[in-house]
């Protein structure tokens, strides 16, 4: 199925923004999603055409909203043209969207996502995804419930590199099989309220919690902060950073801040 867009929607950016792990690069123009239960594989076309190896009916089912494309991002990139730094950051991130990721998969992702490189991040939720996930198709594994986790050989489970995350995970994991409805509660919280809530889990401080909030639950005013994210701001925004000035968007200037400085950076 193809599809053409008139706003931003750039395959790499996406992949390399940091905020999901399963969604790789497999070709020329060409990257695979696994995500909720699927794999998707996108082709670019060029002049902002794309084909989907899905059907109209699941685009419009699950990806448009997968790809949050109800949301103007061109738009929130012209709210930072009064900042030089922020519109050159946004000008490099040309592309970018927030996806409407699964919150549970957010959760241990993002637990895991501690003191690991992106790399060792991808490999270690692969592991876990082929140790306890249900086949999708000879490639790939659905990300594993929380039933799934529970129920896995914790040697097993250790061998998959979550290292001292791995007690958090099990402890999440039990929050969320004896809660089925727990992400429907969050759901309803304040952006404030979800952050404390968040934060009650074992092993989730301030910036897990932010990373979960943004990519999982979609809060998109939520600001995380890692080193890349604090160096930007200590270099260039050394009297602070005024979350007033792009609110409710906040997330998505942090995320153009974080690719467009760890890229020139590394």
């Amino acid at each position: 199925m193809k599809k053409s867009f008139k706003d931003d929607f750039d395959l790499n950016v996406i992949a390399e923004s940091g905020q999901c792990f399963r969604f790789n690069q497999t070709g020329e123009n060409t990257f695979q999603v696994v995500a909720l239960g699927k794999v998707l594989t996108i082709k670019d076309m060029g002049q902002n055409a794309f084909d989907f190896d899905c059907s109209s009916d699941d685009y419009k089912k699950i990806w448009h909203k997968y790809f949050d494309m109800d949301t103007d991002y061109s738009s929130i990139r012209e709210s930072v043209k009064d900042n030089k730094f922020l519109c050159d950051c946004a000008a490099h991130s040309v592309g970018m969207r927030i996806l409407n990721q699964d919150k549970w998969e957010m959760v241990v992702s993002f637990i895991i996502s501690q003191r690991k490189s992106i790399p060792a991040i991808k490999t270690s939720i692969e592991r876990l995804c082929e140790l306890c996930g249900d086949k999708i198709d000879d490639e790939n594994h659905a990300f594993p419930t929380p039933a799934q986790i529970l129920y896995a050989d914790v040697n097993k489970l250790a061998n998959c590199g979550l290292g001292y995350r791995l007690p958090y995970i099990l402890k999440a994991a039990e929050l969320f099989y004896e809660e089925p409805d727990i992400t429907e509660r969050l759901d309803k919280l304040t952006d404030e309220e979800l952050l404390e809530e968040l934060k009650k889990m074992q092993g989730v401080g301030d910036k897990v919690a932010s990373c979960i909030a943004l990519f999982g639950f979609h809060r998109l005013n939520f600001f995380p902060k890692d080193v890349w994210i604090n160096r930007a701001l200590d270099e260039h925004f050394p009297d602070g950073f005024d979350m007033n000035l792009y609110a409710p968007y906040n997330g998505v200037i942090q995320q153009y801040i974080f690719y467009a400085y760890r890229n020139a950076k590394r």
